[in-house]
């Protein structure tokens, strides 16, 4: 899942990134509302955390924006505004969900996984295929009863296979939504993390490469 961050407040706005790239999620940050456009005209974002009252471009035209673009990009309000009116027109600017200051870090990532999971088809908490089992919630991968330990990049990688089904991923997507925006498009780090990921769920492998256009998971093994 990769998250852009909209907050003017720096130091929150590092914490959150900090603590979300510990629960596997790719997140930029930006300031101010004028950034946050241009940001999302280039990147493919899961979901937007947006502050509502931020300089230059309002937040709620930035949420009105999104919603009017058709993005699949859900957006999560921040507000230190708690009075019912207040959220009502945050979810009538577009807002998928809303959540009031100060909050549990641990309700934030709750409900940006619940948001990720509503920008698809609908698709279980628990991610099941291939005989691998992986709860974002509790950051846990299971193989054939076998608890897997990964690295957050794996992990995120790991679940962007696992929500494909079987569908192959590029190396292009698997960068986009696993990996901020400082990530190298010309890195080998897709292929060095696919390929350490395939050795730690261990044989018979279940991450096929497909030579020229991406990975997916066999249900069979590969």
């Amino acid at each position: 899942m990769r998250v852009l961050i909209v907050e003017d407040e720096v130091y929150l706005a590092d914490a959150l990134r900090t603590g979300l790239r510990r629960e596997a999620i790719a997140a930029d940050v930006v300031h101010d509302g004028d950034a946050a456009l241009e940001h999302l005209a280039v990147h493919d974002y899961d979901v937007l955390v947006l502050d509502r009252d931020i300089p230059g471009t309002h937040g709620d035209e930035v949420c009105r924006q999104v919603a009017a673009s058709g993005s699949t990009c859900r957006v999560l309000m921040l507000t230190a505004a708690r009075r019912l009116h207040d959220k009502v027109s945050g979810f009538e600017l577009g807002a998928d969900d809303y959540l009031a200051k100060p909050f549990e870090f641990a309700e934030l990532v709750a409900r940006l996984r619940s948001l990720n999971r509503r920008a698809g088809p609908a698709a279980p908490p628990v991610l099941e295929y291939a005989g691998v089992r992986l709860d974002p919630f509790r950051r846990e991968v299971v193989r054939e009863g076998r608890f897997v330990r990964l690295s957050r990049k794996e992990f995120a990688v790991l679940e962007i296979l696992m929500s494909a089904r079987g569908g192959v991923v590029s190396a292009e997507t698997l960068l986009e939504k696993a990996w901020d925006a400082h990530a190298d498009p010309f890195t080998n780090v897709i292929r060095v993390t696919v390929s350490t990921l395939r050795k730690r769920l261990g044989e018979p492998w279940v991450i096929r490469t497909e030579p020229g256009v991406g990975y997916r998971i066999e249900a069979s093994g590969g």
